[in-house]
């Protein structure tokens, strides 16, 4: 993208963000209360909760989203794993990616925008090599151009090349791609978890980042 193109691109995405959000927050607020009851009711109590993450810039914020796992403990307190406490319900709810959809706040407040890399977990943030921290050049998204490559399905080393070459590629034309093709996404439900795990597996770090080249 030429730089002089670039303020008008952020300036003019932003206010798409804005708008867009507003005005799913209220097209969508029968559904977002439907959810709502029917994870009470299924024990995914309380039904929304807050997760940090690294936003622009490697600034922290929460994302909100909708409870898919019970907070089920061991006799020691301790968490049970992932595929113990992700419920029937939860699943389905990560398959439609409707456990998503209050993170359209997050959009209008200006931590997320619609398209950009998803925002990863904050205790991650040591662990990124100087090469992966590209993405912090730009706001996270609610969907990224790794969602509609592959989702869950791909490694973290590629889901960072795909970001990075988001980053380094992003336009209008780009992201309203990528808005289309994650609605093809959604409704197929495809890769939403990574392969032997129940959601994903956690990032270790590359080899890069942990001085093991």
């Amino acid at each position: 993208m030429a730089s002089g193109s670039r303020p008008m691109y952020s300036w003019g995405k932003r206010l798409f963000d804005y708008c867009a959000a507003a005005a799913g927050l209220l097209l969508l607020a029968p559904l977002l209360l439907a959810v709502a009851v029917a994870a009470w009711l299924g024990g995914l109590r309380p039904v929304l909760f807050w997760q940090w993450r690294t936003g622009y810039r490697e600034q922290p914020f929460q994302v909100l989203k909708f409870r898919t796992m019970t907070q089920r403990t061991n006799a020691v307190g301790t968490l049970l794993p992932d595929a113990e406490r992700l419920t029937p319900l939860g699943e389905w709810l990560r398959r439609t990616s409707l456990d998503e959809l209050p993170q359209l706040w997050n959009v209008l407040r200006g931590e997320l925008s619609l398209v950009g890399p998803r925002p990863f977990i904050h205790s991650y943030l040591p662990l990124y090599s100087e090469a992966q921290r590209v993405r912090f050049r730009v706001r996270p998204g609610l969907t990224g151009w790794a969602q509609v490559n592959g989702r869950n399905a791909l490694s973290w080393e590629e889901k960072f090349a795909l970001d990075s070459w988001y980053v380094a590629n992003q336009s209008l034309a780009l992201d309203l791609r990528i808005l289309w093709r994650t609605l093809g996404r959604v409704l197929s439900g495809h890769a939403v978890s990574a392969a032997g795990h129940a959601t994903t597996a956690p990032f270790r770090g590359s080899k890069a980042a942990l001085g093991k080249e």
